[in-house]
């Protein structure tokens, strides 16, 4: 089933790049996606529940995911600083069109990396 899209959708200056653009960055799914399963975390909970993503890597998506109103940052006044991470009503409502590119990914994954595989063979 294909869905109905004007000629103009993905112009240049279409506002679906901007949902484009939002999930191009290879952790910020994997951080709004954990924040969506836990709750409410802190930074180093995030390390930790991630794996695999260093402490800069982790800084840098909450800002650029905050920057985009994704995530919102509360800082409590406790000694020491506490500070956690959740997601925005729009953080929130990006899971179902990520969970949408997961079941595509689950069924497409294999055939991407068989052609990436078949592309770079040929460029060999």
């Amino acid at each position: 089933m294909r869905m109905a899209e004007q000629p103009d959708d993905y112009t240049s200056d279409c506002r679906a790049r901007v949902a484009f653009e939002v999930l191009a960055n290879r952790w910020d799914s994997v951080v709004v996606y954990t924040i969506a399963a836990h709750g409410p975390l802190r930074p180093a909970l995030l390390l930790s529940r991630i794996g695999g993503i260093s402490h800069k890597v982790l800084h840098d998506s909450l800002r650029r995911l905050e920057y985009n109103g994704l995530v919102e940052r509360r800082s409590y006044q406790e000694a020491p600083p506490r500070v956690d991470y959740a997601l925005t009503e729009a953080g929130d409502a990006l899971l179902e069109p990520m969970r949408m590119m997961g079941a595509w990914a689950s069924r497409y994954a294999d055939a991407v990396l068989d052609a990436q595989e078949r592309f770079a063979v040929r460029r060999r």
